[in-house]
């Protein structure tokens, strides 16, 4: 199966890009309910993951940073989606994974996730796929956190997507 790739182009987005950041997310479903990362002094809700490191594949990417966000030890099993996301001078290239959970470890949280109180929480997809829907309310005064919902949702609708094509099959 080929990866899809979307497109995201922010408001604030420059005619070229400078700089390229890539990054990982893995998306866990058990039990019904989604893995993800809570930062609760800020309200923020992410798809756990993070950047690339040196020497890093992409899966390898995935499993750290789902980790280091939740403690959770995950098997990255389809690589469905890449977006490229523009802003400012910067192509942010994220890839998301399907993955199962496989063992359980600590948190390795960074100071500035540790000072947002970032928590693992296990919450109903489709009350995700509702909070993420509301992207646009943060237009105007939060643009970083309006384009890491766009992401998300648009992750989150492709997911739901796939598996509807997989089960109808």
């Amino acid at each position: 199966m080929a990866v899809k790739i979307i497109e995201i182009h922010g408001a604030n987005a420059h005619k070229t890009f400078s700089k390229t950041r890539v990054g990982c997310r893995g998306i866990v479903i058990k039990d019904s309910r989604m893995l993800i990362s809570h930062e609760v002094n800020v309200d923020y809700y992410l798809i756990p993951g993070g950047g690339l490191e040196n020497n890093e594949t992409i899966e390898e990417c995935c499993v750290r940073e789902v980790c280091e966000e939740t403690g959770y030890i995950v098997k990255p099993i389809t690589h469905f989606l890449t977006m490229d996301e523009y802003y400012e001078e910067y192509k942010y290239i994220s890839h998301y994974f399907i993955c199962n959970v496989v063992g359980k470890s600590e948190q390795n949280l960074t100071a500035a996730e540790i000072e947002r109180c970032l928590i693992p929480e296990w919450i109903d997809p489709e009350k995700m796929l509702e909070i993420y829907s509301k992207h646009d309310n943060f237009a105007a005064s939060n643009e970083e956190k309006r384009g890491a919902y766009l992401r998300e949702y648009t992750a989150l609708t492709e997911y739901f997507s796939s598996r509807r094509k997989d089960i109808s099959e």
